[in-house]
């Protein structure tokens, strides 16, 4: 970070697409990597290089954070994994769609437990805690730009949290390989306010 900066530049992306994303499954503790039509695409895009790369440790992540940002080591945030679906996971929507367990599920928004799984509470509070350490290992380096490389819910619950355009949960919705631009006022997060300004979307390759 340069001598006096209030910011740090972020990009927030979400990994490339696997097969399971491809077939509408709950891929959270699966740890499958990235599908051939993922990897293809994901060399579409182009971020700018970071200082520091941060990721998930899901391979599909790895292999994201690989294909972007050729010869980088990330460093691995443990917290920033994807939530775990329990009894759901690996499974279609369209498998689900009867499933009375799963309807009640979506109609409380998510917000019920899952059996044998994460609930969305538990799973945002881990996320922050991940957030936070991504955070804090930048400004003690003094990076001034920084890519995290993660999953859909991860991203989401970091920018439900933190932007200052509160439009809430499931509006920071992402397709694979795409991410946000944020800028992140460094005073407003100490204070513990909201402080992550979004100043872009790369939404296709």
């Amino acid at each position: 970070m340069r001598a006096g900066s209030e910011m740090l530049e972020l990009w927030l992306i979400r990994h490339g697409m696997t097969c399971g994303n491809r077939e509408k499954r709950y891929i959270g503790r699966t740890d499958e990597g990235l599908s051939p039509e993922g990897k293809e695409r994901l060399r579409s895009f182009s971020y700018p290089r970071p200082e520091l790369l941060f990721s998930s440790p899901m391979v599909r992540c790895l292999e994201t954070a690989e294909i972007l940002f050729p010869g980088m080591n990330a460093c691995l945030i443990d917290e920033l994994r994807e939530m775990d679906f329990g009894i759901f996971e690996n499974r279609s929507v369209r498998e689900l769609s009867r499933d009375p367990v799963y309807r009640a599920w979506v109609d409380s928004w998510c917000e019920d437990p899952i059996p044998e799984g994460e609930r969305k509470q538990e799973f945002q509070q881990r996320i922050l805690r991940g957030f936070r350490a991504v955070v804090e290992k930048s400004l003690a380096a003094g990076a001034s730009r920084v890519a995290v490389v993660s999953h859909g819910g991860t991203l989401m619950s970091v920018l439900d949290a933190y932007a200052v355009d509160n439009r809430g949960y499931y509006r920071w919705s992402l397709d694979n390989g795409c991410g946000y631009h944020a800028e992140m006022d460094i005073k407003r997060w100490k204070r513990g306010e909201r402080c992550l300004r979004i100043s872009g979307c790369d939404i296709s390759p």
